[in-house]
């Protein structure tokens, strides 16, 4: 065995989490993938640079048809990095298996919104960030509420564990509560967003009233319910 070179450091490994979407596909799967299908006509952007894990807990499929269902996600550009409840199916030519996951907000996958766990940490502490959220950029605060001096453009993405503020126009998408807190809230001084999230709950642009746009907004849960209520 070679030992290593004492002029060059030594091989470190170090562990990073990082937010993932997790798909859960329901039968039948054809139906599940015409639904994926139609939010990706509503949201093109949806799935554009996530890590997204495939839990087929809920399926129980064989491997053949666990190799189909990765590889219609490939062709709708939907790569996935790893595999939760597949079993046996899994093996060579597939993701890795993955296990242990901690349960989190998601950002929520077709209509339904994701079953809440029975106890969800709620987020303390704040980020506060004095430039504008340009597109392309994701900014993730697992710990707390997020608030933007400027706007948060087209494109670009906030994910809160708590509420969002943004004192400018909120143009892309904004995910609050993502530690599981339906107490959070989303405030802007202009609406024009692509995507909304509390909770496990979404709205989309098209489902938005277009009576809001461009003025200051409030959304927040009402129970299974997102409200949106101008600020006068």
């Amino acid at each position: 065995m070679q030992t290593p070179s004492p002029s060059r450091p030594p091989i470190r490994f170090r562990g990073r989490s990082f937010m993932a979407v997790v798909l859960a596909p329901s039968a039948p799967v054809a139906d599940w993938l015409a639904d994926l299908d139609a939010l990706a006509r509503r949201s093109p952007a949806f799935f554009a640079g996530r890590a997204v894990i495939l839990d087929v807990t809920g399926l129980a499929p064989g491997r053949d048809d666990l190799i189909d269902l990765v590889g219609a996600l490939r062709a709708r550009d939907i790569p996935i990095m790893g595999l939760e409840g597949a079993g046996g199916a899994a093996g060579d030519g597939l993701p890795p298996a993955l296990s242990g996951g901690r349960p989190a907000e998601t950002i929520p996958t077709p209509d339904d919104p994701a079953p809440a766990p029975a106890e969800r940490p709620k987020a303390t502490g704040s980020l506060v960030l004095d430039q504008p959220v340009r597109s392309g950029q994701a900014i993730l605060f697992p710990e707390g509420d997020v608030t933007v001096m400027g706007s948060v453009a087209s494109g670009a993405e906030i994910i809160a564990g708590g509420s969002i503020h943004v004192y400018g126009a909120l143009r892309g998408r904004a995910i609050a509560g993502a530690s599981g807190n339906a107490n959070a809230r989303i405030v802007c001084r202009r609406f024009e967003p692509e995507l909304l999230a509390i909770d496990g709950l979404y709205r989309i642009a098209d489902d938005i009233d277009p009576s809001l746009i461009g003025r200051p907004v409030h959304v927040w849960l009402d129970g299974d319910a997102m409200r949106t209520s101008p600020i006068d």
